[in-house]
């Protein structure tokens, strides 16, 4: 009785011991440094579309109104 009392209190041991280690495991950190953290930020991110540039329509507008007040300018004082 004594040795089954043993086996089993070593069992609930190394099951506890078990229990802690992972415990401890998920507590770590997946990157060893800031700048390796920010970069999978950044590449989730951009996954997900946060960083898309837009283009600017507005110096081609302005570019074209321009060309046409020159041109309209040539004609009328021609």
């Amino acid at each position: 009785m004594d040795s089954s009392r043993g086996r089993n209190a070593q069992a609930t041991l190394l099951s506890l011991e078990a229990a802690a280690a992972s415990a401890r495991g998920g507590f770590g950190c997946l990157f060893s440094t800031s700048e390796e953290f920010e970069m999978a930020l950044i590449t989730q991110r951009r996954a997900q579309g946060r960083y898309v540039q837009r283009r600017m329509r507005w110096p081609a507008i302005l570019f074209i109104g321009c060309a046409l007040m020159v041109a309209a300018t040539v004609l009328l004082f021609r």
